[in-house]
This record gives structure tokens, C-alpha cells and sequence, in this order.
């Protein structure tokens, strides 16, 4: 009679603690199972399961009959009722079409960067990346574009989601306010954003070069990354923030400070300083 009372239970309660309560052991638990008249257990649930079956037209799968055994006080496990409608022919008629996503045709391109991280003149090379900016409103992602001929932030981004719209709209960003030539090369890492035809097609429009690091190599983008390190350093992980608004207002505000007041030890300027030196 315990070993019944477990076994009814064992959808709802650990085996381990009702063995442990009834005073029974496991083993003998198992025992008493292997012993059982299973073919006439699952006939009784079939019969339950044709009865649920029949009243909404077959339309329930597995999941939902599960849900409607338990209404009626009948526990079982889902395998098991999956198992019964199999070996019944009592499954659903309904078969929902299952959407495959092959992914999009991967876009990769040479490391054209090759680690050479000097630019001649503004807008001859950009690097790219996204990183994670955490709140407790959740995570908040930030891509941006540098420049590296004065280590400048041209464009950023940020969006609650990582996805490939992010990466495009720094794309746009930037472009909107720098000019554009053939010789501009575009480098990132192989994350899906850049491998993806919308990015493909965005810098054909743009005639801009993309460059791609190799596998497994992070240095190959190591400027993009050193932004990323220093703006959290010195501004995100000096604050506890609350909201994607306050990320979004403190990442915009140290940008600008970056870009305007940070004094560079190599050049002894500031980015946008050593960008308006330029003489063409």
C-alpha cells in the first residue's frame, strides 16, 4: 500500500523523501514498481487520455493533456503520457509547422587590419565591437565605432538587445556625420552582426572595406576592446547603476568627455583635437 501511495505521488514529490516518510527503502520501492501491471496502468490512462482527446478533437498535444490529467487529480509524468498517446494513436492531428532556420549566408572577410593599428589620416580605418553595460533593470548593449587615427569615438549605439540592427544603425550613425571614401577599411570581430548579409550589403552601399579578425583572436581587435575597457574603468564601474536611462546618460556624457577633455599621453591631445589638426 506505501509503495502504491509513492508511486501515485512521484510526479508531485521526491521518491528519496516519501520512501524516507512511509519508512521503505528505495530499492524496495523499485522493486515493487518492475513488479506492477504496467500495460493495465497505461490502458486506465489511455482511456482518460481518449476522453480528453474526444472532447477537444484531437487538437491536444502532449503538453496540454498533461495540464488536463492533472485537473482531473490523474499525475503523471509528461514522457509517460507522451509515451501512452504514442503507443494509443492518440496523439494530436494537429501538426504544427516547424520553422528551420538554416542562418543566413555567413559573410567572412580577410584580416586586412592585420594589427596595424596607425592610421595616416581620419576615416581611413574604423574599428568595431559591442560590450555588455550591466544594470538592474538588466543588460544594456553598447556598440561603437573608433577612429583610428585619433582614437576618437565616431559613432555608438545602444539597444537592449544584441542583435544585428544595433550594429547597423552605428553604421548609419557614423556615416551621418564623417565622409566616406573607398579607402575606409571597417574592422570587427566574427561575431553574427558582421558575418550577416544586412551588414554585407550596408557596407557595399556605404563602399565601405570590411576587415574581420581571425578566430579565436581578440587581439586582432584590441582597439576596440581598449575603448571598451576604459570606459568602464573610469565611469561604468565606479557607479551602481539602476536603469538602462542612466547607462544610456552616463555612456553618452563620458563619450563626449572622451572625445573632447581626455588628454592622450601619446599625442598630448585630446581626440577630436588631434582630428581638427588634420590638414588633408
Amino acid at each position: 500500500m506505501k509503495y502504491m501511495v509513492i508511486y501515485r505521488h512521484k510526479d508531485k514529490y521526491s521518491i528519496r523523501e516519501m520512501c524516507r516518510f512511509f519508512g521503505v527503502s528505495r530499492s524496495g520501492y523499485y522493486g515493487y514498481v518492475s513488479r506492477m501491471d504496467i500495460p493495465a496502468w497505461d490502458l486506465s490512462l489511455a482511456k482518460k487520455i481518449r476522453e480528453c482527446q474526444e472532447e477537444y478533437g484531437r487538437t491536444y498535444g502532449y503538453r496540454r493533456v498533461h495540464i488536463w490529467l492533472e485537473r482531473h487529480n490523474i499525475y503523471r509524468n509528461p514522457k509517460t503520457v507522451l509515451r501512452v498517446m504514442q503507443k494509443y494513436g492518440l496523439l494530436s492531428v494537429i501538426r504544427r509547422k516547424k520553422y528551420r532556420n538554416y542562418g543566413e549566408y555567413l559573410h567572412k572577410y580577410p584580416n586586412l587590419l592585420n594589427r596595424d593599428f596607425s592610421a595616416e589620416r581620419p576615416n581611413q580605418k574604423w574599428v568595431t565591437d559591442i560590450s555588455y553595460i550591466h544594470t538592474k533593470q538588466g543588460v544594456l548593449y553598447l556598440s561603437v565605432i573608433r577612429d583610428l587615427y585619433d582614437n576618437s569615438i565616431v559613432a555608438c549605439k545602444t539597444g537592449t538587445e544584441q542583435n544585428v540592427n544595433l550594429v547597423l544603425s552605428t553604421i548609419r550613425e557614423a556615416k551621418k556625420k564623417e565622409k566616406v571614401t573607398t579607402e575606409l577599411q571597417l574592422h570587427s570581430d566574427q561575431g553574427f552582426q558582421y558575418t550577416s548579409t544586412a551588414y554585407f550589403k550596408l557596407t557595399q552601399s556605404y563602399s565601405i572595406t570590411p576587415s574581420m579578425s581571425r578566430r579565436g583572436n581578440p587581439y586582432d581587435n584590441a582597439l576596440a576592446e581598449n575603448f571598451f575597457s576604459i570606459l568602464k574603468t573610469e565611469c561604468i564601474y565606479r557607479i551602481k547603476i539602476q536603469t538602462y536611462a542612466e547607462a544610456r546618460l552616463l555612456i553618452g556624457e563620458y563619450i563626449h568627455f572622451y572625445n573632447h577633455q581626455r588628454i592622450q599621453l601619446k599625442t598630448k591631445l585630446t581626440p577630436l583635437e588631434m582630428r581638427s589638426q588634420f590638414v588633408a
